[in-house]
């Protein structure tokens, strides 16, 4: 996607140094555009663990690049593993890029294939869902086509594209008029940070709303869709998120508004079948106690509760299928259950 007119990817390796790992860092955005420069594992880890990046895909490419990193430096790849799969316990690509990379031969080969799939797969998402976005827009006869999301799941959160914002993105380029309603998504607020500013960025119109507002929304018939996107989904439908996920798919049950949830499948658990066994990350107190902001060009951070209260910080909660509409995934459109999921993606099927 593109940053003031110029193309970027989240991660990538730096042109004249192989051994130097860039990346978008996420923490001071939207109000500066910060290039960090990745050397070692534990740094990649540490760029994980503390959200300089995040995000299902980009946790994964970030993950196989640490482990290319570890590996020309002479690291024992056991250790470097264990260092990265300590960072976030939810996002199953994480693991899947750590033990593809402990597979592989060529580290950097692999690392590379792996930021390559997950900018792909993203892409065909997009045109996948933008049908969906197109058939609404046919039924309003030119009225923007209202798309809510939560959290980021946009290309900040995946190497390019995104998943969840990927039919936007391709509905916009297709002179579709979609505005889009943006959670605030507490108590990081990644979609007032993240997806205001890359839909900015883009040119998409939106409205930054906050977390709950939604239910009004669709209440009053003023959103047509809910696409989000998941950090781990289990192989029966279940889907994790972004704590706040849920409220949003019990407000569109009640509302008749379809819920659609974009993955590629590299955020597919196919050894788990009960959402229920998820693990949900527990983040520190702060992030919910206190806020951080720009003031006179400068980063700030400022307290919000009592500073003798307690606060908990759940960073996810799970969806059940029975309130999900479909998945959205490369491949195209499944329904949330094991059989249409297995029928899309056989080789994951049982002997």
């Amino acid at each position: 996607m593109n940053v003031r007119g110029q193309h970027y990817r989240t991660i990538w390796l730096k042109k004249d140094n192989a051994q130097v790992v860039q990346l978008i860092d996420q923490r001071f955005l939207p109000h500066q555009f910060v290039v960090e420069e990745i050397r070692t594992v534990e740094e990649m880890a540490r760029a994980i663990r503390e959200m300089h990046v995040r995000g299902a895909g980009l946790i994964g490419a970030a993950a196989g690049y640490g482990m290319y990193l570890a590996a020309t430096q002479g690291m024992n790849l056991d250790e470097a593993a264990a260092c990265l799969q300590a960072t976030r316990p939810t996002a199953v690509n994480l693991a899947c890029a750590i033990e593809r990379q402990l597979a592989s031969d060529d580290k950097l080969k692999t690392a590379q294939a792996i930021a390559d799939e997950d900018a792909e797969f993203c892409r065909r998402i997009g045109q996948h869902g933008l049908q969906l976005i197109r058939d609404v827009a046919a039924r309003k006869n030119g009225a923007p086509v209202n798309v809510l999301t939560h959290c980021n799941a946009g290309w900040l959160a995946f190497v390019d594209y995104g998943s969840a914002t990927a039919p936007i993105y391709a509905a916009h380029d297709s002179d579709v008029n979609v505005h889009v309603w943006v959670d605030e998504t507490r108590p990081r607020g990644q979609g007032s940070k993240l997806t205001a500013w890359e839909l900015g960025e883009h040119g998409v119109p939106h409205t930054i709303i906050a977390d709950n507002t939604g239910g009004h929304l669709m209440q009053r018939g003023e959103v047509d869709l809910v696409l989000v996107g998941t950090d781990r989904t289990t192989y029966t439908g279940d889907v994790a998120n972004k704590i706040g996920t849920y409220l949003k798919a019990l407000a569109a049950k009640d509302n008749d508004v379809p819920f659609y949830v974009a993955l590629p499948s590299t955020s597919f658990d196919w050894q788990l079948r009960d959402g229920k066994e998820i693990p949900i990350e527990e983040r520190g107190a702060e992030e919910v106690t206190r806020a951080d902001g720009w003031s006179n060009g400068e980063r700030v951070e400022v307290n919000l509760a009592p500073l003798t209260s307690r606060a908990a910080n759940y960073g996810f909660d799970v969806t059940p299928r029975r309130l999900i509409t479909g998945l959205i995934t490369e491949r195209g459109i499944c329904q949330p259950n094991e059989s249409s999921i297995l029928t899309m993606f056989p080789e994951h099927a049982p002997l």
